[in-house]
């Protein structure tokens, strides 16, 4: 069994020598910068973690997971430019640093890269992992569009935003570990059981995400604090609070949502935080959180592999869950 953090190596040592010195530049430059940001590499690392489960050699999935990588940093380049997002780990996003147009276009050859990547997963797999990719890249479009949507709704429910995250952020995360095990030669239960993981995990993950956005800080989170309230994402915070406020408390934050009213950005961040506060929002999120990730763990443990094989796997994902606030 490999370790997390020869996983971690092998993955960004693998990201460096994707070659996107191409012509025209003002369309691979963006590229290279958005893989440059870096980020956890969470996805390409939990599917070479899946592969690694039943299958001492991970050169196999390499291209694929790479694919997986690529693939999610398009979703973030768009959605920053949806989101109108100045920050991306620290860094201005690409719309910001180059322009709206430029975006669009890298973007788009960002996800035909990716395609090309896992278009060299080795034959006996490639089309099981495609038709899996395929899906998954339609679903996360649904996603952002249900996210979109819900910022012009007043009455989205729980149920309705928990299934917009399942579609936008926990079925990539689901999609690389079945991939992995898949590659790896695992049962269909078990890549089954692994893609269920997969969901819960993304959902406690996506939802520490939310909490985030209000309680972290810009320096450990690497995005402007606030930005989903700002954009008046209904997200599981402001779902719930709407559920738990009264009059009072509805009629501040609605203060905020009329475009006549003169405000600043900080004063709004600081009333809705507030708000939160006094209805306890964290701690309610917080127990969703623990009861999705008490689900995941639940279906780890459904799997025929012996229990000592898991232990990286398990490990990385409570490092990933104590991310501080």
């Amino acid at each position: 069994m490999l370790s997390f953090t020869q996983v971690a190596e092998r993955v960004e040592a693998e990201i460096n020598q994707l070659n996107f010195d191409l012509s025209p530049q003002g369309l691979f430059e963006p590229i290279k910068y958005t893989l440059a940001l870096g980020g956890k590499r969470i996805r390409p690392s939990l599917m070479l973690l899946a592969c690694n489960i039943y299958d001492d050699v991970i050169d196999k999935a390499i291209k694929p997971a790479l694919g997986m990588e690529v693939f999610h940093n398009f979703t973030l380049l768009h959605d920053d430019l949806m989101d109108q997002a100045d920050k991306r780990r620290h860094k201005p996003t690409v719309h910001k640093k180059w322009n709206t147009n430029t975006a669009i276009l890298s973007g788009d050859a960002m996800l035909i890269a990716a395609y090309q990547l896992i278009g060299e997963t080795p034959a006996p797999f490639l089309n099981k992992i495609l038709n899996l990719f395929s899906q998954t890249a339609l679903d996360i479009c649904c996603g952002q569009q249900y996210d979109m949507d819900f910022e012009n709704r007043a009455n989205v429910s729980e149920e309705e935003y928990i299934e917009m995250i399942r579609l936008k952020t926990a079925v990539l995360i689901a999609c690389c570990l079945k991939a992995g095990a898949i590659m790896g030669g695992a049962s269909q239960d078990d890549a089954n059981h692994l893609y269920r993981f997969g969901n819960y995990f993304g959902l406690a993950f996506q939802l520490q995400d939310d909490l985030l956005d209000v309680y972290g800080s810009t320096e450990k989170f690497g995005k402007n604090i606030g930005g989903d309230i700002l954009c008046n994402k209904k997200t599981f915070l402001l779902i719930n609070a709407l559920h738990l406020a009264d009059k009072k408390q509805k009629k501040a934050m609605a203060f905020f949502n009329f475009p006549s009213n003169i405000f600043t950005p900080e004063e709004k961040i600081q009333t809705y935080t507030e708000i939160y506060n006094q209805l306890n929002i964290k701690h309610i999120t917080l127990q969703r959180i623990n009861s999705f990730y008490s689900l995941a763990i639940q279906e780890l443990n459904r799997l025929t592999v012996a229990p000592a094989s898991l232990l990286t796997l398990k490990n990385y994902c409570k490092l990933l869950m104590q991310r501080e606030f």
